[in-house]
Parts: C-alpha cells; structure tokens; sequence
C-alpha cells in the first residue's frame, strides 16, 4: 500500500477501537448490579453509538456509490473522533476504577472541566452528566422533599442506621440516633460537597415529621424540581429552599403541637425546684420512706406520694405534672458523677472516686441523698430533651434537693435550741451551737441562692431568650445542651475539688444536726404552756421548774459540749479552705466570684 494510504489508514483505525470500547461498557454496564448512574450513563452511551453507527451507514452508501476515497473517509470521520475518543478516555477511566454513583458522576464532571478548551466535546460530556446525573436527582429529590431514601444499588451519599431507634433517646445516655441513624457515606459528589450536610439535615426533619403523623406537603414549583447539576447552580437555590421548609416546619410543630417550652419550663418547675410548695409538702410526706436506705426504698410507694404531693400543691394547676416519676438511685452524688465520662471534669475520675469512697457519710447513705425526680419525655420532644440531657437535669435536681434537706435538718436543730431561751446560757456551749448553727445555716441557704438566683435563674432566662430566636432543631438542640453544661459548671458539678469541700461541709451540717437531736432533749415548751389550763398555779410552776432543770443539765452535758466545740472547730476549718480554692479558681472561672461572696461573704 502506498505511504500515504497507510498513515491515513492507521489514523482512522482507533475511531473502531474507540467504539468497541465503547460497545462492552453499554454492556458491561447494563446489568442491575452496576447501578442507576451507570445504566442512565450506558443509555446515553448507547444513543450516541447510534449516531455513529448512522455516520457508519452513510459512508457505506457513498462508498456504494463510487464517491468515497480514503481522504473523503478522514475528512468525514475528524468530528465523530474527537467525541468518540473523549468518551473512550472516560470509559478507560471508569472501567479501570470500577466506578458507580457518585464516582462516576466525579469522573464525568472533572472530565468535562478538562475539555473546556473543545466547546463540542466539553457539551457532549456535560450532556452525558445530566443524563447519568437524572437517576441522581431524582433520589435527591426524594430525600429533600419526602426525607425518604430511594436508593436500591447504595448509590447515594446518605446511609440509613435501621438498628438505631428513636426509643433508645430516652433509654440510652449515649444514644447516637440523632448523629447516626442518617449519616454522610463516603463519595459525595464533588459538585454536591458544599451542601451536602445541608441536604441531609433537610431530610432528617422531614423524617422526623413523618414519623410523627405530620403530613408534610412540600410545594413542589417548576423552578423547585431539581432537573440537572448545572453551571446555573439552580439545584443549591431548590436544595436551600427546601431546607428552610423543613426547618421552619419542624420547629413550628416542636413548639405549637407539642409545647416545647413548656416541657422546658415544667422542668425547671420540678427538676430545678422552681415549684417550691410541692417539694415541701413532698420532702413531709415522704420523710420516713426517705430515710431508708436506697435498696430497701418501695419507688412505687414513693411515685404515689409525688402524685399526693402534686395534687396537693399549685402543680395540680400544670397539664405536665402527670409527666412527672420518681427514681432511687443506688450510688452518691459524686459516684454518679464518675461514671459519666463524657462530663468535661478537671479532675481524672479515678481521683474523684477514691474521694467519694473515703466520705464517711457514703458509707450510711439514705434515700435523701440518691432520690431523683424523672420525667416521661414523648417523642419528638426526646430529640432535645434527650436521656443524657434529662441526666444532667438530675444531677443539678440531686444537688438542690439535698442542700434543700441539710436546710431543713439545721432549722429542726434550730428549733431544738430555742428551748433554751428560758434558760441562762450566757458562756454554755449551748450558746457556741447557736451561733454554730446559725453559721450552718447561713451557709446551706446561702448555697441554695447562690445555685438559684446566681446561677439557674439567669442561664435559664438566657436560654429562653435564644430559644425564642432559632431557626432549626439542631440549634434549639445546641442551646439547650450548652444551658445545661454551663449549669453544670456553674452548680460546681464539673469542679470536682470544690464540689468535694461542699459536699463535706454539708455533711458536717447533718452530723451536727442529728447530733443535737440526740443529745438535747426534745421538749415542746409551747405544747407544755398550751396544756389545759386547770390546775393550781402550783402544778404549773412544778412543770416549769422541772423544764428548766432538764434544760440547764442538758446545757451542762460534757458529751454534748465536746461535740459542739468538735463541729465548730471543723465546719470553720473546712469553710475557710475554701477562701483560697476560691480564689485560685475564680481567675479562670469569673462566677466563683458570686459564690465567694454568697457563701463567705468576701
């Protein structure tokens, strides 16, 4: 063959390579397994082999009719190579990768990114984008308007945890639904990264929606359908729009239908002992139970006295009060506090639970001090009141509840000691306890408003104020933990040196409490006064002598004086080493400042 012929011939045989190529990806690519990009890829390939093989036949037909030559076959076939050798680059590439989904979405678009300086070729790969991308879309679709993934081959960038439960938020401290049960798979399309968090977070509000009965009815416009991945970026404004849908309707129906607020203020009504006439009435009815210790405690018999005490106060008024149960916990404060180890502690928990152990008041540990209100939280409300969230509230309710009971042991001790105003006790250790317990006492109330009206009163006034401004779930989600996590730190829970002074000033507070109820006789002076008042004026004055007797002996008792002096020495102790913790910690914790001065008055 002459030169010529052979250089041209050799020219125009890889156009056959290329469509043979070709030929085996429409096949190969065809069958089920490969997915619903790769078959929309195959049709599109095969339409356009059709092309060809109709440029095929009209050469066959000139050539038939005499008016071929070989240079007339080259000049005819320069367009249909370019474009075929194109598409064979690309067919090398997703053969030799084995790719699918949004891989080969990838591929598509970063080969029609590299073909800008070939107008004709760079719009057949954008044509074979948008026709492999059309089975893309229309899962998308699916997902941010229904919040439903249609994806038979795993082909989309969103997996679904079928084994995570929305009933495990209110079981599990560490439930992972809300994180988990739709994720970002790895192979997002690189067109889509941008807002890919976006787009799933839109489904998984509708999905809560539908799971609870909501219908949720998207406006579907012919500029909202999601019709390619164009340059126009069209797709971000409809993958927006229908974002803040969602988000705007799950919020609506959090607060409207199910009284989100409301929940919130119902626990701070209980949990955080905002409603003070029912735990007083409670902390009465319940004081024999209460004493128990826990594993000998009836809950049952407990629940019914909540019911007693709700329906006995102000709280019959609240439609939440049904919500609200009870639990008895079977470690202290502090070990309870351990076992948490997601809480951002200072100190390791293996420290902290050496301290707890050598407590003497862990080793005869009642009722009063693991009691614990709980609540029933609905779904979907369980989203932000989750179990971990309404573990939190515990431990700040724990807290209160039992500074709430060393105040009230202290002021029967007070009680106690006013029997002796009758009685000459200037230089007695009767007076030294008096003024003990008025120290006592000034310290245990003066926590209580510290954690009150220092600490939870603001930071729930904070919350509500930004709660009242979000504009999703997740944020109201953030809010409400970041509320919880500065209670928590504030209340000194996350303080574990401080909180360990406290909790031994407070148990000193009991020690002395139920040790002056031992040691002083109990006599009512105004039962012994109101008695009837027949009788001879003899009868009566006998009675006031014996009282007054009983009285001095008792003010003269050495047991009961070296106990005294004992408990001063240590509450003072104890209560001035916190001058210097204070002091040291105030710098990095500016609050500690309210609570110097609430509890030492410095």
């Amino acid at each position: 063959m002459d030169l010529a012929l052979q250089e041209l011939t050799r020219r125009i045989f890889p156009l056959c390579e290329d469509f043979v190529l070709a030929s085996q990806f429409v096949e190969s690519r065809s069958h089920f397994k490969t997915g619903l990009v790769n078959h929309a890829l195959a049709a599109a390939l095969r339409a356009f082999l059709l092309d060809y093989q109709a440029m095929v036949a009209q050469l066959e037909h000139q050539f038939r009719l005499g008016r071929l030559s070989v240079q007339g076959l080259w000049f005819f076939c320069q367009r249909m190579m370019s474009s075929l050798n194109a598409l064979a680059v690309l067919i090398e590439k997703a053969m030799s990768n084995n790719t699918s989904g949004s891989a080969t979405l990838n591929l598509l678009h970063s080969q029609a990114k590299a073909m800008a300086g070939d107008s004709a070729v760079r719009s057949l790969l954008e044509k074979m984008t948008d026709c492999a991308s059309a089975a893309y879309l229309r899962m998308l679709e699916r997902w941010v308007y229904e919040g439903v993934i249609d994806d038979p081959y795993g082909e989309f960038f969103i997996a679904e945890n079928k084994s995570l439960q929305k009933e495990s938020l209110t079981q599990d401290y560490d439930a992972k639904y809300w994180q988990q049960r739709y994720s970002l798979k790895d192979g997002i399309p690189s067109f889509l990264n941008n807002v890919a968090a976006t787009i799933l977070t839109t489904g998984k509000y509708l999905n809560v929606m539908r799971e609870c009965g909501h219908n949720v009815q998207v406006s579907l416009s012919e500029n909202s359908k999601l019709t390619s991945f164009g340059s126009n970026h069209q797709y971000l404004e409809c993958i927006k729009s229908a974002y803040d849908f969602a988000s705007g309707e799950l919020l609506t129906l959090m607060k409207d239908k199910y009284d989100l607020i409301g929940k919130l203020r119902s626990l701070k009504r209980y949990l955080l002992l905002d409603q003070g006439d029912f735990l007083v009435h409670f902390m009465d009815i319940a004081r024999e139970e209460l004493t128990k210790k826990p594993e000998d405690i009836s809950v049952e018999k407990l629940q019914s006295l909540v019911d007693i005490a709700l329906r006995s106060t102000a709280a019959a008024s609240d439609p939440s009060h049904e919500d609200l149960t009870c639990c008895v916990e079977r470690s202290s404060l502090l070990k309870k506090l351990t076992s948490l180890k997601d809480l951002d502690c200072a100190y390791s928990s293996d420290k902290l639970a050496a301290a707890d152990v050598d407590q003497p008041m862990t080793l005869n540990i009642t009722g009063l001090e693991t009691f614990c209100l709980g609540y029933k939280i609905p779904w979907p409300l369980s989203l932000v009141i989750s179990r971990k969230a309404l573990t939190k509230y515990q431990l700040i309710f724990r807290l209160l509840f039992h500074c709430k009971h060393v105040s009230r042991q202290l002021c029967q001790a007070w009680q106690i000691q006013q029997g002796f105003r009758s009685v000459k006790i200037l230089g007695t250790p009767i007076l030294r306890s008096s003024i003990l317990c008025r120290s006592m006492l000034k310290f245990v109330n003066s926590l209580l408003h510290y954690l009150t009206f220092e600490v939870l009163e603001p930071n729930w006034h904070s919350m509500h104020g930004r709660l009242q401004t979000a504009r999703s779930i997740d944020e109201v989600i953030q809010i409400h933990d970041f509320f919880l996590q500065k209670c928590l730190k504030e209340c000194l829970l996350l303080l574990p040196e401080l909180l360990m002074k406290v909790e031994k000033l407070k148990a000193l507070c009991l020690q002395y409490a139920t040790s002056i109820q031992l040691l002083i006789p109990s006599i009512e002076v105004a039962a012994a006064e109101s008695k009837s008042k027949s009788g001879s004026s003899r009868a009566r004055a006998k009675r006031s002598q014996d009282r007054d007797e009983q009285l001095k002996l008792a003010s003269e008792n050495v047991v009961m004086s070296q106990s005294i002096l004992k408990f001063e020495s240590e509450f003072n102790a104890e209560l001035q080493s916190l001058v210097p913790t204070l002091s040291k910690s105030s710098q990095a914790e500016p609050y500690l400042t309210h609570l110097a001065q609430c509890i030492l008055g410095v």
